[in-house]
């Protein structure tokens, strides 16, 4: 566990969250300003301005520090991996998948106590493809999903992914799945593959509980064929972590695989679409330093 004491350059996405982002900006600047830390706030036009400011911001010695949703997180955090530059966090977004993995709390005041304080971790980044992501990357029914709720305005917070469900599973048809680990080749047909760097996703969403951001490896979650009613019912499982125990789920691990499907699917990742199948997936392990507490023992 290291530390860090420089000024930090507030990367924000003024949309994040139907925005939220923009809402708590004043309290976070409050903040700062009552902790009398140095700072400066450079409002993002995308993810390419981000990444582009967050690189500037490093090379002048600040921590870029992303005020927005896991998808910009998982973007400029991709961009810092490999670098000994840290990526700071307030969570501004919908899910906030990634800030809760890291023990960083939505609210602004405990998000700036964590800036503050100045403790790194240093965890693992996915890539598929050769575009990387921090968190979740899932394929197959859950690209649906995500595709949903990403062009649903009406439904307030993480309540949009609840409400994406029912709407994808409706047109859904079960899809054949191939992945290749190593020399042994797996195949099944049903809903998705997750590669899981992180526990959860869509909004709290425990898909992998016992995945890790610092093992090395991906928790690789396929779920098999099974009646959409009993998909349904199995929602509220996901949420506690306990839909492992179904039958239709199985999880391996593995640092890197091939992935392909029956028919065109975009993998999405930290809430956004990262690239298409078919894909190479791997862990760089142990690549990026986050702000954040310590990993728990």
């Amino acid at each position: 566990m290291e530390t860090v004491d420089r000024p930090l350059a507030l990367l924000v996405n003024p949309t994040s969250g139907g925005g939220r982002t923009k809402a708590l900006l004043p309290k976070v600047e409050s903040e700062l300003d009552k902790r009398r830390i140095a700072f400066r706030v450079e409002p993002t036009r995308g993810v390419e301005h981000a990444i582009e400011e967050a690189l500037r911001a490093a090379d002048a010695g600040e921590v870029p520090v992303v005020m927005s949703g896991d998808g910009l997180i998982g973007a400029v955090g991709g961009a810092l991996a490999g670098t000994e530059v840290p990526l700071g966090i307030v969570p501004g977004g919908r899910g906030n998948d990634l800030a809760r993995a890291l023990g960083i709390a939505a609210d602004p005041a405990e998000a700036v106590a964590v800036l503050a304080a100045g403790q790194t971790r240093v965890i693992d980044v996915g890539e598929a493809n050769g575009r990387r992501f921090l968190g979740i990357a899932s394929v197959g029914f859950d690209s649906e999903c995500n595709r949903i709720a990403n062009e649903t305005r009406f439904v307030r917070g993480n309540l949009v992914y609840a409400y994406s469900v029912p709407r994808a599973l409706a047109a859904w048809k079960p899809a054949r799945f191939t992945l290749r680990i190593g020399d042994e080749s797996l195949r099944f047909s049903g809903y998705s593959v997750a590669a899981a760097n992180s526990s959860t996703f869509g909004g709290g969403m425990r898909v992998a509980p016992d995945a890790s951001l610092d093992d090395g490896e991906f928790d690789v979650v396929m779920i098999g064929e099974v009646g959409k009613l009993r998909y349904l019912s199995n929602l509220p499982k996901v949420f506690k972590g306990t839909h492992v125990d179904n039958e239709e789920v199985r999880i391996v691990r593995a640092s890197r695989f091939e992935l392909s499907a029956s028919r065109p699917f975009t993998i999405y990742a930290d809430g956004d679409p990262l690239t298409d199948l078919p894909a190479s997936l791997r862990v760089l392990p142990r690549a990026l330093r986050v702000v954040a507490p310590p990993a728990p023992s």
